[in-house]
This record gives C-alpha cells, structure tokens and sequence, in this order.
C-alpha cells in the first residue's frame, strides 16, 4: 500500500491522480490534500478518500472548509506552513507535486527534504531552482519521478538504454490553439480563443502557457535537469496529433518514442506505479484509425516565448527563475484582460532584458529573484499587484 500526499488535488493532475487511486484502492492510501479555493470539490475527495491532514490556501477558507464537512474531520491546515505540513506528512511514501507555478517550489523542496518520493508535475520547481533540488534528490536518495506527458515519455524512452548513447531529446509540441492562426491577427485574441486547446485539458495558466508556447520552453528546462541534458541536446518538434509524446534519439540513429492517446492519467499511473503499470481507464491507441502524423519545427516568429526559454537555459544560474515569474505575472495580466496576448512575451523579454544574472545558493535566494521578477515586470506593464 503506497501512501500519497497529493498537492493540488483539485487542479487537473490531483483530480486525475485521485482517478487512479480509486480505481486502485487495494495500492494507494491518500494521507493528505492540499487546494487552493475549490473547497467545493476539495470536500468531495475529504469524503471519498479520507486524508488525515488537508491543506488550504487561507484562514478565511480553513473556516469555510470546517464549516462544509461533518463532525469527524481531517486536521486542517492553510497557508505555506500547511503546505509543508502536507509535503511532510510523516506517513507519506510519495508526494505528488502538481501545485500550479512558482508556488509549488517550497512545499516540493520540504518534501524532498523530508525524503520523500517525488511524483512531479510542478515544472516550475525544477526551472526556478533545477540545481538545488536535483542535489537535494541525489543527497536524500530520493526518486523522482516525471508527470508531464514529454518527460514521462522520455523517461519510459530511456528504459534499458545506456545514458552514453543518447544523441538528443525531442519533445513534442501540439503548437496549440493558434499554430496556423494569422500572425497579424494574433494581438486580438481573446483569452476564451487562447483557453481553446485542441487536444488537452488543463488548467487555464498551462493552457495559456501551450497557447504561446512557454509550455514548451519550461519543459524544456525542466527535461535540462530531469536528464542531465545541456540545452543545445534537447530539441522541440511541432506534433498537432499530440499522440507521440516526446522521443530520444540515440548515437546509432535510431529514436525510440512513447505513442498514446492525449490522456495525463497514463503518466500519472506510471509515475506512481514505476516500474510497474496498471489499468488507468485510457483509451487504448488504435494506430488505425490515425490519418497520420506530422512533425515540423517551431517558429519563432510565432512562438517568440519558446525561444526565450532557451535564452534563459543558456543564460542560466537566475535568469530561468526570472523569465518563470515573468511569464506567471503576463499571463494572469492577460486572463484578466489588462493586456494583449502577443504582449505576455513582450513582457517577458522586457524583464529579462534588465536582469543580471547571477548564482543561487538556496531556496531562499531563489524566492527572492521570483519576487523581483514578479515585481519588475509589474513594473514594465504599468500595473499593480494582480
């Protein structure tokens, strides 16, 4: 019986675990939750799963909470000091990290403190502070396991092969809701267009993220420090079917690549299960039915913000932490209208254009650039704190 402590359960990747989890009830227990403002949903996965300790994001809505769930309760928690609590749950045997953005960081970081397995769907831990946390795995001999589509592929790519051998990593990019969209046209969209995914179904900041491509760019920092890959080796391929999901190239130039459906709970399942695999309810992938697959490479003209992520990369120690509390901050100014969508990468290069990069020694110095980047390009855009 493994024991979870899910963060972010009321997001897509904590409603898709917790799928998996009933379907399996005979190998997980969930020991804790953490969710934002969704206490809705949150009681609901309290009464299903009953978790010792839950975590929300304030006092006002700990309150609530109490007030929506019967006498015999879960601890309750909020803030990040609940958070932690959650991410250290003494019975834990995995922590799954699916906390949307920058905000993921400390509550991971205590988790790998504590020795806990990781399953990983937080990108942002490892883009802000890739170095610290993957020293931190290796000190703890803690395993680490990837949730994201691309790198679960990669990883399942690389199974049985020799490290030695790998020429390069491909991740795939669907190209989202405006690969063939006018690019004189693209300053007037409208977050409903932009939240208009072909192929996935995520939360409405990746969704934007896929949309301008910075997905992408994250992802691949994050594969930089999951793989031990210099950037230059990690490459992105345009893939609209979204049903091969990243591949590995090897020094015989063959390439072994991980098909499927676009569905997340079969990465999930495998992060949670490796090296074993169990039913997850995914429709299985009927080769025959597919018109064909098409691969291309990104354009930069279009996709400018991909483009910055591998500036960023290159540029490395704090400019990756930057360019990630950049895009947080244009892409909630967008969601809520206060500026364009071709503006969220303007916005983005603008900030990082004025940083100086430097080394970052610890999670404390990470959150600190975060809130300079945060508070820079609030300053860029002309607005206050959102």
């Amino acid at each position: 019986m493994k024991k979870l402590s899910i963060l972010g359960s009321t997001g897509s990747i904590g409603v898709s675990t917790l799928e998996i989890v009933a379907a399996h009830r005979d190998r997980f227990e969930v020991v804790a939750l953490t969710a934002g403002n969704n206490l809705e949903l949150l009681t609901k996965q309290i009464k299903a799963f009953s978790p010792q300790l839950v975590t929300v994001m304030s006092e006002e809505s700990a309150l609530k909470l109490k007030k929506m769930l019967p006498a015999k309760q879960p601890e309750i928690q909020y803030g990040v000091p609940g958070l932690i609590a959650a991410a250290t749950a003494g019975d834990a045997d995995m922590v799954v990290a699916a906390i949307v953005g920058a905000a993921g960081l400390v509550p991971t970081a205590a988790a790998v403190s504590a020795g806990k397995d990781i399953a990983l769907a937080n990108k942002e831990t490892l883009v802000t502070a890739g170095h610290l946390i993957m020293r931190m795995v290796k000190e703890k001999g803690v395993k680490l396991y990837p949730v994201d589509s691309e790198h679960s592929a990669v990883f399942q790519s690389l199974q049985g092969q020799r490290y030695a051998d790998v020429k390069r990593i491909i991740l795939t990019a669907s190209g989202g809701p405006f690969l063939n969209y006018p690019l004189d046209k693209l300053a007037g969209v409208s977050v409903a267009d932009a939240l208009a995914h072909p192929n996935w179904s995520m939360g409405q900041k990746i969704t934007i993220d896929s949309a301008t491509m910075m997905n992408k760019g994250l992802e691949v920092i994050e594969a930089r420090w999951l793989f031990d890959m210099p950037g230059e080796r990690i490459a992105v391929n345009i893939h609209p079917q979204s049903i091969i999901h990243s591949m590995v190239e090897y020094a015989d130039g063959c390439v072994i690549a991980q098909l499927g459906v676009p569905d997340m709970k079969a990465p999930i399942a495998y992060a949670l299960t490796y090296p074993e695999r169990v039913t997850t309810g995914v429709k299985p992938l009927d080769l025959t039915e597919l018109s064909g697959l098409t691969f291309f490479n990104p354009d930069y003209v279009r996709f400018p913000a991909l483009k910055l992520a591998y500036r960023a990369m290159a540029d490395g120690e704090s400019t990756p932490t930057v360019l990630n509390a950049a895009n947080e901050v244009a892409v909630e100014a967008f969601l809520s209208g206060r500026i364009k969508f071709t503006e969220i990468p303007l916005a983005i290069e603008k900030t990082m254009d004025v940083h100086q990069p430097h080394s970052l020694g610890s999670i404390e110095e990470v959150l600190s650039v975060d809130r300079w980047g945060r508070e820079k390009t609030r300053e860029l855009l002309g607005i206050k704190k959102l």
